[in-house]
């Protein structure tokens, strides 16, 4: 138990539904963007950019969140305020009336989560190391992803009713965000302090607020590890674009299969969370393996092998967004741990951006030539997480 007889489970699954919230907020919103952009003048370019920019700043930034929320320990207020950021950009994107402040809406929405993502997967690594970091992270990237799929439902609902009026669409999205504010403060007046759960630092680790000392060399490889996974990783975007461009689905089945994929995810972070707790980084060896079948399935001009290619996607994406990010508490201190996610996210970030440019133009070059690539690739990193292994076996050398 923890402050005021919240149990670790029961804060896992309060910040769930925080997540899950804010995931029908800004999940509905993205599944959307590009048409937004493009109904307000936007070229394909323009919607590129902004877009890119966006998941740029989303990752990126966390570079310089991680680390002040390191500084000043006020994990609450970074989580809070970037929370904040997103409930309120969202529904007025739907008011938008001209390109530009719905472009800057769209990276306003990004730049929430990198204000609060460093601070919030600090938050949840305490209650982890009483769940299980695996089952703990597994838990919470489920209830996200529930959110993730019943909010482009939803918004896809609203527009088939309104007759694609994005307005309303949008600004349904107020309701759920605001709710998720609101149980934001009651969790923090609950367990104002979840570093308490965390009562038994892992060998090795001294917890001491603000701490200098380096990050471990191991938290290094496994940087390395995710990297090459990521820049051998296509990207939805290539996906959704193949499906179009080759005729296999109508455009209003894209959304459609996104929340499939959404979906998946949820139950990939589950099995795999269960597996980690058991086998350590082991499991994370699936991660490589799904992401050289994608592109193999993904990209045929067959439908229901390509969607099936794309649930695939899902799954990987859904142990990125769980596992991936159980292993970085095991690795590294408690009073490095926003930096170490700060900076891990900012490396996710430069990879997935490299991923989604190269398969992109190997596309476009030669399908057979995108997968020969990505096999290579994922092969390298499959390598790097026996590296990553040895050394959490062996923490001497870190």
């Amino acid at each position: 138990m923890s402050r005021k007889g919240l149990s670790a489970w029961r804060f896992i699954m309060a910040f769930g539904v925080v997540s899950l919230l804010m995931d029908f907020v800004y999940e509905g919103a993205r599944s959307i963007t590009g048409p937004l952009l493009g109904a307000l003048g936007a070229s394909g370019a323009v919607v590129g950019v902004v877009t890119g920019v966006g998941e740029a700043a989303a990752f990126g930034l966390r570079l310089v969140s991680g680390p002040l929320a390191d500084r000043t320990r006020r994990f609450w207020t970074w989580t809070i305020l970037g929370y904040v950021v997103t409930a309120v950009a969202v529904p007025f994107l739907g008011l938008a009336g001209v390109l530009w402040v719905a472009s800057a809406l769209v990276i306003a929405e990004r730049v929430g989560k990198a204000v609060r993502s460093p601070a919030k997967d600090t938050l949840v690594s305490h209650a982890t190391a009483v769940t299980g970091r695996g089952k703990g992270f597994a838990v919470h990237e489920a209830m996200d992803q529930v959110g993730a799929v019943i909010g482009p439902l939803t918004v896809a609902g609203i527009l088939a009713v309104t007759g694609d009026d994005y307005a309303p669409a949008l600004g349904v999205l107020a309701i759920p965000g605001a709710a998720a504010i609101v149980l934001l403060f009651w969790l923090r007046a609950r367990v104002p302090d979840p570093a308490g759960y965390e009562t038994t630092p892992t060998a090795g680790e001294t917890v001491v607020p603000g701490q200098s000392r380096r990050l471990p060399r191991a938290f290094w490889v496994y940087a390395a590890f995710t990297a090459a996974t990521l820049s051998g990783f296509a990207t939805f975007g290539v996906l959704s674009f193949h499906l179009v461009r080759e005729h296999l689905l109508p455009v209003a089945a894209v959304p459609v299969v996104y929340a499939a994929a959404m979906g998946v995810d949820a139950l990939a972070a589950l099995a795999t969370g269960w597996l980690y707790d058991r086998t350590g980084t082991t499991t994370l060896a699936v991660l490589p393996l799904f992401a050289a079948a994608t592109p193999l399935l993904a990209f045929t001009r067959t439908s229901w092998l390509a969607v099936a290619g794309a649930l695939l996607w899902g799954a990987a994406v859904g142990i990125q967004e769980s596992t991936l990010r159980a292993t970085v508490a095991d690795l590294v201190p408690v009073g490095r741990r926003a930096t170490a996610y700060g900076i891990f996210a900012g490396i996710m970030g430069a990879a997935t951006l490299l991923g989604g440019a190269l398969t992109g133009v190997l596309y476009d070059v030669s399908v057979p030539l995108l997968i020969t690539v990505v096999i290579t690739i994922q092969a390298l990193a499959l390598a790097l997480l026996l590296i990553t292994r040895t050394r959490a076996v062996h923490p001497a050398g870190a």
